[in-house]
C-alpha cells in the first residue's frame, strides 16, 4: 500500500467516524437512560412525590433552578423523551407561565437543534443521496418552501415533535430556517402548556400533601391519582382553547399569502 493510498484510507475512516460518532453517542445515551430508569424521573408521579423538595429548592435557588430546568429540558428533547411535556407543566408550576414559557421555548429549540444536527451529520446525508425519485420530489418541495412547511408543522400540535426534528434534516432543510421556525412555531403551544401548568399548581400541591401523609403513615402502596375533573381547570381550558386557535394559524397564513399574491 502506497503512502498516498494509506493517507486516503485514513482520511475516509476519519470522515466516517466524524459522520457516525454523534449518532453512536446519541444511541448510547438513550441506552443509558433507558436501562438506568432515569426516564422515570420525568413523570407526573415523580413530580408529585418530589413536589415539596422541588418547591423549596426553587424558592431558595431560583436562578439555579431555572438553569437546571433548562439543562434537563434540553437533554429530554435531544434524547426524545416522550414525557417532555411533563417538564413544561412542571415549569409552569414552579416558575410561573411567563418565565417557564420563555425558558422552555429556548431549551426545546436547542434540544431540537441537537437532534436535527445528529440526523443531518449521520444518516440524513446517506438517506438523501440514496432516496428514490418520489422522496427527491418531496425533498425539493420542502426545500423550496421550507419556511411555510416548518411553521405549519410546528404550529399544528398534531405532529410528533421528535419526527419534526428529524425529517427536515433528512430532507435537507437549512439549519437556520429550522432553528428560527422552531423557536417561533413552538411558542404558542409551549406558553399554553406552561399556563396550564401554573393552573395545576394547587392540584399538584394537594396530591403531594396526600402522598406525603400516605408515606408518613407507612402505607404499603402510596400512589398518585388524577381524575378528569381534577385536571379541568379554567387555566387548562384557556390553554387548550389557545392551542385550538394555534392550529388554525397555518390556514390564516396561507390565505393571507394567497390574497397578497392575487393582489
Amino acid at each position: 500500500m502506497t503512502l498516498e493510498m494509506k493517507t486516503t484510507e485514513q482520511s475516509e475512516i476519519a470522515s466516517k467516524t466524524r459522520r457516525w460518532m454523534p449518532l453512536i453517542i446519541f444511541l448510547a445515551l438513550i441506552a443509558v437512560f433507558a436501562t438506568s430508569g432515569a426516564y422515570k424521573s420525568i413523570s407526573f408521579e415523580a413530580l408529585v412525590s418530589n413536589y415539596s423538595q422541588l418547591k423549596t429548592f426553587v424558592a431558595d435557588n431560583l436562578l439555579l433552578g431555572v438553569l437546571a430546568y433548562a439543562l434537563i429540558y434540553i437533554v429530554a428533547v435531544a434524547l426524545s423523551f416522550p414525557a417532555a411535556w411533563v417538564l413544561t407543566i412542571a415549569g409552569g408550576i414552579f416558575f410561573g407561565w411567563w418565565i417557564a414559557g420563555m425558558v422552555t421555548v429556548v431549551s426545546a429549540t436547542i434540544g431540537a437543534s441537537i437532534l436535527f444536527w445528529i440526523a443531518s451529520t449521520s444518516f440524513g446525508a446517506h438517506l438523501r443521496d440514496s432516496a428514490g425519485p418520489f422522496v427527491q420530489k418531496i425533498r425539493k418541495g420542502m426545500q423550496d418552501d421550507a419556511v411555510n412547511y416548518m411553521l405549519f408543522l410546528r404550529l399544528v400540535p398534531a405532529f410528533p415533535f421528535t419526527l419534526v426534528n428529524i425529517v427536515p434534516a433528512i430532507l435537507g432543510v437549512p439549519f437556520s430556517i429550522f432553528f428560527w421556525t422552531t423557536l417561533v412555531g413552538i411558542g404558542p403551544g409551549t406558553f399554553a402548556y406552561s399556563y396550564a401548568g401554573e393552573g395545576l399548581a394547587s392540584i399538584v400541591e394537594a396530591q403531594a400533601s396526600t402522598f406525603a401523609k400516605c408515606v408518613a403513615a407507612g402505607t404499603a402502596e402510596c400512589g398518585v391519582s388524577f381524575s378528569p375533573s381534577d385536571l379541568v381547570t379554567p387555566e387548562l381550558l384557556i390553554a387548550f382553547s389557545a392551542l385550538g386557535l394555534v392550529s388554525l394559524l397555518p390556514i390564516v397564513i396561507k390565505r393571507f399569502v394567497a390574497n397578497n399574491s392575487a393582489n
